[in-house]
């Protein structure tokens, strides 16, 4: 109807034209200036024959000020296994932002891949919770797209033009677990930044000062008309320098996600780790994607991928390598791998894509399958000339050291029995010396039942090579779980030494502590291992005391 009114305009003004000079009669014919009202006319039907500008996108963020309503606040929970901390069930947190109005959102894989359930909040709305599902993920390039339940969300545009040096960008999102929304302001530092990490090679990196935090992972970096210049990942906040996925790197393989397509991606939630000495690497994969190639083949949480394709991983402490086979190799290919599985002590081989997993031999000898055994004397504690004591206390305690005057730690006087000397053995091919103190009120107890209070406290250089305390902790699970209930794992602290204990409940009435440290000064000295067994709350004092004390003497190990 709009376009036949206006013909009928048009129409209606030719005529009133004709009319017009048909009225002059037998004079002579002058050319007549238009009037002012045809002029009008003419002008509004060439108005009107002007298509009309498209309606503005409601969903579509325009301004700065509206980047809060697109950018969503990520919750992933699940069990994950820390190459530091261990396995822990729980939820971390990470950001993302809205790309499309049906509830698609980018944000990291680090931040969702392995998770069993994805809780969202957008613009810091914690009244309303949405679930997310994992549509497609890149392990190499830390990105992923998840669909958001619902429609008619607000979004974010890709920024269109060159990103130069200058060019003013803010970093939004949720860090720190935090629900309040945070928007920093920054330039762009650097247009392409080296983009390999522990946990990701990427090709193209931005380095800008907007400060981020953890928990920005996976939010948009923008400008100040509220467009994407890129997806943060990283900062190394001690140089002031943050770091985002670049948008030529990301939006090729987001429109691989949009076809439910993975991109460079096994399906582990991984990073690269190097034992302090440089002579272990590989990937440690922290969680598995359920029906991935990973997963298929067998790789568990708390798996190290030593090599892939015959070639060691991570050897420069990076994800480079791994994530350039796969870019070569395809990741729907074959791929042959090497595992180490601290948790049964087995080396294991097999192929993504092809082969499962299967046992090629120990991690650990069988010697090593057993507690250490030391030679205690069983008689009872006679005086101060002992090599052992170093001083008794006046509130019940000694103070103890080891055979070689390395060690030093205080314990009930009652635990007077006390045996120093050190021990050797091996760690698969590794052969390892420790110096060794133990104490109990009865050693021959101590080493036959559970039930029986006592501690034993060694270190060891050698220990270094195997990895680090989680590995240590994870070596020696075996021999307590034939009898004992593993609980859980808590990180460790204290000025001196860091690391991590496990809990083990064995039997209805004893507990039991295994603590794996390093020293914090120089954490590839060497290795600690302290195992307290307890049955009472007095020795839980104990306990307590002997982790307040344990210690170095002047930092000797022979």
């Amino acid at each position: 109807m709009k376009e036949y009114l206006k013909f009928q305009v048009i129409a209606l003004a030719l005529v009133a034209g004709l009319i017009l000079s048909a009225c002059t009669g037998g004079s002579p014919a002058v050319e007549q200036a238009p009037s002012a009202a045809s002029e009008q006319e003419e002008a509004a039907a060439e108005e009107e024959a002007q298509p009309s500008p498209a309606p503005a996108d409601p969903d579509l963020v325009t301004s700065l000020g509206e980047v809060k309503n697109a950018v969503i606040q990520i919750e992933a929970q699940g069990t994950f296994v820390d190459p530091e901390f261990g396995e822990y069930s729980g939820a971390g947190y990470g950001s993302g932002f809205i790309i499309d109005p049906s509830g698609l959102a980018i944000t990291n894989n680090h931040v969702v891949t392995g998770a069993a359930l994805l809780n969202v909040w957008i613009g810091g709305d914690t009244t309303t919770t949405y679930n997310a599902r994992i549509l497609a993920v890149s392990e190499c390039s830390d990105l992923a797209l998840i669909d958001i339940e619902g429609e008619g969300f607000p979004y974010l545009k890709w920024y269109p033009d060159p990103i130069t040096v200058g060019l003013e960008v803010y970093a939004a999102g949720f860090p720190l677990g935090d629900p309040e929304f945070t928007l920093t302001k920054g330039i762009v530092s650097k247009e392409n930044a080296g983009g390999e990490s522990t946990w990701s090679s990427i090709k193209q990196v931005i380095e800008h000062d907007a400060t981020i935090n953890p928990g920005n992972s996976g939010g948009p970096l923008v400008t100040e008309d509220g467009q994407v210049v890129g997806v943060n990942y990283a900062s190394y906040s001690e140089a002031n320098q943050y770091f985002a996925i670049g948008r030529d790197a990301a939006l090729p393989i987001i429109e691989q996600f949009k076809a439910g397509d993975d991109v460079d991606s096994l399906g582990i939630n991984g990073m690269a780790v190097i034992s302090d000495d440089g002579t272990l690497s590989g990937i440690w994969v922290s969680s598995v994607k359920s029906g991935s190639p990973a997963d298929t083949a067998g790789v568990q949480p708390g798996d190290l991928i030593t090599s892939l394709e015959g070639l060691p991983l991570a050897a420069d402490g990076s994800m480079a390598t791994y994530c350039d086979i796969i870019r070569t190799q395809g990741d729907e290919n074959t791929l042959g791998m090497e595992v180490m599985r601290f948790q049964t002590n087995e080396l294991m081989e097999g192929q993504f894509n092809g082969r499962t997993l299967s046992v090629t031999g120990p991690l650990a000898d069988p010697g090593y399958a057993e507690n250490p055994t030391n030679t205690a004397d069983t008689s009872e504690f006679s005086g101060l000339d002992s090599v052992n004591i170093l001083e008794v206390f006046d509130d019940g305690y000694m103070a103890v050291t080891d055979d070689s005057s390395s060690l030093y730690m205080e314990i009930p006087t009652s635990w007077n029995q006390v045996d120093g000397t050190p021990w050797s053995d091996y760690w698969g091919d590794l052969s390892f010396d420790a110096v060794d103190i133990t104490a109990a009120p009865n050693l021959e107890d101590y080493f036959s039942y559970y039930n029986a209070p006592g501690v034993s406290f060694s270190a060891s250089r050698d220990w270094g090579d195997i990895g680090g305390y989680i590995m240590l902790l994870d070596g020696v699970k075996h021999w307590y779980e034939d009898d004992c209930t593993y609980n859980w794992r808590e990180k460790y602290e204290d000025p001196v030494y860091e690391g991590a204990y496990d809990y083990w409940t064995c039997g209805q009435n004893a507990d039991l502590y295994v603590l794996g440290v390093r020293p914090i000064a120089d954490p590839t000295a060497y290795l600690v291992l302290v195992t307290v067994q307890v049955t009472s709350d007095e020795d839980y004092s104990a306990f307590e005391r002997i982790v307040n004390t344990f210690d170095l003497i002047n930092g000797y190990l022979p």
